[in-house]
């Protein structure tokens, strides 16, 4: 009579998007990534050991803002196409930032004009 036939089970893999979401959002933002690579002393610091990130915090990649576990992980990381377009987009200009699109929008100062009387 219709419907489905309750022993038949399909399994489907789909990503997850409650983790992607997440991991969207602790990720450090354009602006921030290209202002840390701007500094001079960014690549020459040895990280701190933190038992919470993965591989204990060493071995991290600056451009894309990730820790990885181990230095092989890290090393194929930097064969792929994500990051080798992530260094070439900090390489170039500097990304937009949050106060070049609200003056874009036209939500920058309010210009009232000048005032006409004091009271």
């Amino acid at each position: 009579m219709g419907g489905k036939c309750p022993h038949r089970k399909v399994k489907k893999r789909r990503l997850s998007h409650k983790t992607d979401r997440r991991s969207k959002f602790l990720r450090k933002g354009d602006d921030a990534v290209y202002e840390e690579l701007q500094k001079p002393d960014a690549e020459n610091k040895p990280l701190p050991v933190d038992e919470d990130l993965p591989g204990m915090g060493q071995y991290y990649c600056l451009h894309c803002d990730r820790y990885f576990a181990t230095v092989a992980v890290r090393d194929e990381h930097f064969k792929t196409k994500k990051h080798k377009k992530r260094v070439k987009q900090m390489l170039g200009p500097a990304p937009h930032t949050q106060l070049d699109a609200d003056l874009a929008a036209g939500m920058g100062m309010p210009d009232n004009g000048p005032k006409l009387m004091s009271m």
